[in-house]
């Protein structure tokens, strides 16, 4: 028996080195490939129950992980839709049969790096064939989320629904200062600021504010709109101002309601609502009554102009965001990133991708930078986490414990051969 165990232990020797050399011969091939972990064998030998007097070889057994929770180096590229995950997690992804499927029926899986450019549908994938998954966002720029635990609430991303992009102005923000010298005015004590702003389709509209001076520090604020081709009084209210020039008092007046706490008043328009920012009492941001001079500060309504998608960029937190030839940028999905409990215990299913399994535990979707997340990197891919110098010493290694096992299979062999003869 101790001569067969002897035996048995050295081909289970050439197993387990055959098994390292394929891991080496993995991780050698792939030292270039963005995303590739590295995988790694780790030996623990058998033992058998031993009587005093002979020992009888256990053997050895191989057991193969991957080393998914060391990154990769990160390295600058020109695409903005190459990413990366600087930190913990990956991004989720699902192949050609999830765009179709429902999504408690998608094949779910992740992927630490992944060069993402959208097909001829508009959907954001990699040339291997993963599709980039995410939330989109509802009427308030605010995630659709179902859930964090589950890839129920993710849409594959698809650039195609945000082609074009209008946003209808909804705020006004007057940072305008008016003379305190009542000489300089006109003879009919108003000052006109013109106002572009953008209804719904994009299309540029005109609103005037009109200040028109009352006594001392009090004025009246009209607001009239020409979206309809003539002027139309949409809005009047009073401010005051104190002794330094700083916003004192603002009154409601008709179609006009005033919120202290925001410096805001609100109005409606052809177009629809609007909050036009005029300044918190006290404070010399929005309107101000100081020296001579009517002057605009910082007069910007918010929306945009109709434009056409022209790049998309994803941020920090992941957002991904389209970019338009007018200059406005719209927010279209949030990218989340997913972790697991024992990121080495992910399967492989290829193209550096991975799947759950029991030992891995279930994923969490985090937003990008919260929690254990780490932040998506745009323009950026991840390196193999492959050290070559580290492989081809194991390589040697490797080669030398195999001729070492090879030489026991010899030698017992020859033993063997030996004790055959005594018969003779």
């Amino acid at each position: 028996m101790t001569i067969s165990s002897s035996l048995n232990a050295g081909v289970m020797g050439l197993n387990v080195n055959a098994t390292r050399l394929a891991t080496i011969s993995d991780n050698i091939a792939n030292s270039a490939t963005y995303g590739y972990k590295r995988a790694d064998v780790e030996f623990s030998s058998l033992v058998v129950n031993q009587r005093p007097a002979v020992y009888s070889a256990g053997g050895v057994r191989a057991t193969t992980i991957r080393q998914v929770a060391d990154p990769g180096s990160l390295i600058s590229t020109g695409s903005a839709t190459d990413l990366a995950i600087n930190g913990n997690g990956m991004l989720p992804v699902t192949n050609v049969t999830g765009i179709s499927s429902a999504p408690a029926e998608r094949d779910f899986m992740m992927v630490p790096t992944g060069s993402f450019t959208p097909d001829a549908e508009g959907y954001m994938r990699t040339k291997s064939g993963l599709f980039l998954l995410g939330w989109e966002l509802d009427a308030n720029g605010e995630p659709i989320t179902t859930g964090r635990t589950s890839q129920t609430g993710m849409v594959p991303v698809n650039l195609s629904s945000g082609q074009f992009s209008a946003e209808r102005t909804s705020e006004v923000k007057l940072g305008v200062n008016l003379p305190g010298d009542p000489s300089v005015l006109p003879a009919s004590n108003s000052l006109t600021l013109p106002v572009e702003y953008f209804d719904p389709l994009g299309l540029p509209e005109k609103m005037e504010t009109v200040f028109t001076r009352n006594t001392g520090g009090d004025w009246t604020v009209t607001v009239n709109d020409f979206s309809t081709g003539a002027s139309a009084q949409v809005a009047t209210f009073n401010v005051t101002f104190g002794a330094d020039g700083t916003l004192g008092t603002v009154t409601n007046g008709t179609g006009a309601t005033y919120n202290a706490t925001t410096g805001e008043v609100a109005i409606n328009i052809p177009s629809g609502p609007v909050s036009m920012f005029v300044g918190r009492q006290g404070t010399s941001q929005g309107l101000t009554q100081i020296g001579s001079t009517f002057q605009t500060q910082n007069a910007a309504v918010n929306g945009s102009a109709a434009g056409e998608l022209q790049s998309v960029e994803i941020t920090a937190d992941g957002s991904l965001e389209a970019i338009y030839n007018t200059g406005a940028r719209r927010t279209l999905f949030q990218i989340p990133v997913a972790t697991v409990n024992n990121p080495d215990g992910l399967t492989p299913t290829g193209n550096q991708a991975y799947s759950v399994s029991r030992d891995s535990g279930d994923f969490y979707l985090w937003d990008a930078g919260e929690g254990s997340s780490g932040s998506v990197v745009g323009y950026t891919l991840m390196e193999s986490n492959t050290d070559i110098a580290a492989e081809l010493t194991n390589l040697i290694e490797t080669q030398r414990a195999y001729s070492s096992n090879a030489k026991i299979v010899q030698t017992v062999d020859e033993m063997l051969q030996e004790t055959t003869n005594l018969k003779r």
